[in-house]
């Protein structure tokens, strides 16, 4: 089974370009989707093209923000949205499928912001998330992916030094939340298996950063211990275009 996860920047305008071809070519059994900036109704119109998957979103209270989907050829056994905490849940940020053998959850984790206004509460997200994972692990291993907003170790971007302590993503208080997730079990797939490697999955737009390759790696595929025997590869498809972040995946037997 292939699975993948994608930032989208906006699934209406990703449509527009080489987005239904790029998942051919992918051909993976399940992908999921971040920021899809769209109501659940329209992202269902929208992925009509898709032919053969069962869509499932969940959307933002406030219109053309965040929003997440599970687009998926294997009907799950059950469809959640959210964690239940009500300061968490108003926009989308969280979709969970379980499948047989795991629970797979994509998520679009707050950015702190430009001024970093947002910190605090990226670090009470950070807390409530990895908690809600937890719960979900004593019945039965989990898989999460998706943009967590933060670039892990300095080898995670391509100028630690100029943004460390001073750009959202690369905060301390933002490498204490994934720390905290390490901690708890979930194990980085891409970085367990490809080691040394350096891929990164997002870019600014600015200054020619992706042709450049002045990026970021800050979307994941992290997985319970007990599921990591189960996960065959961990890519990234930096040839995938249409978004600031590229495609991340993995292969599990």
């Amino acid at each position: 089974m292939k699975i993948i996860s994608f930032n989208v920047n906006g699934i209406r305008a990703i449509a527009q370009k080489t987005f239904f071809q790029d998942m051919l070519s992918i051909n993976a059994d399940i992908i999921c989707l971040q920021e899809t900036k769209a109501s659940v109704e329209q992202v269902v119109e929208t992925l009509k093209p898709l032919t053969g998957f069962h869509v499932y979103a969940n959307e933002s209270v406030k219109k053309g923000y965040s929003g997440t989907a599970i687009i998926t050829k294997t009907e799950p056994l059950s469809i959640t949205f959210d964690m239940g905490l009500e300061e968490h849940d108003q926009e989308g940020r969280v979709s969970c499928a379980e499948f047989a053998d795991f629970f797979l959850i994509t998520v679009y984790v707050p950015n702190s912001g430009s001024e970093l206004l947002r910190l605090g509460y990226r670090q009470k997200w950070d807390a409530d998330f990895l908690n809600y994972l937890k719960e979900l692990e004593i019945k039965k291993p989990v898989v999460v992916c998706g943009d967590f907003n933060v670039a892990h170790k300095e080898i995670d971007l391509a100028r630690p030094k100029a943004n460390y302590n001073k750009s959202a993503g690369f905060m301390q208080e933002e490498i204490d939340g994934m720390d905290a997730y390490h901690e708890a079990g979930l194990i980085d797939t891409f970085r367990k298996l490809n080691h040394a490697e350096v891929k990164y999955s997002w870019w600014s737009y600015r200054g020619g950063a992706r042709e450049k390759n002045v990026g970021w790696r800050i979307d994941y595929f992290l997985v319970t211990e007990n599921f990591l025997p189960n996960v065959k590869s961990s890519f990234i498809l930096n040839e995938v275009f249409g978004s600031d972040h590229c495609p991340v995946g993995i292969e599990v037997i």
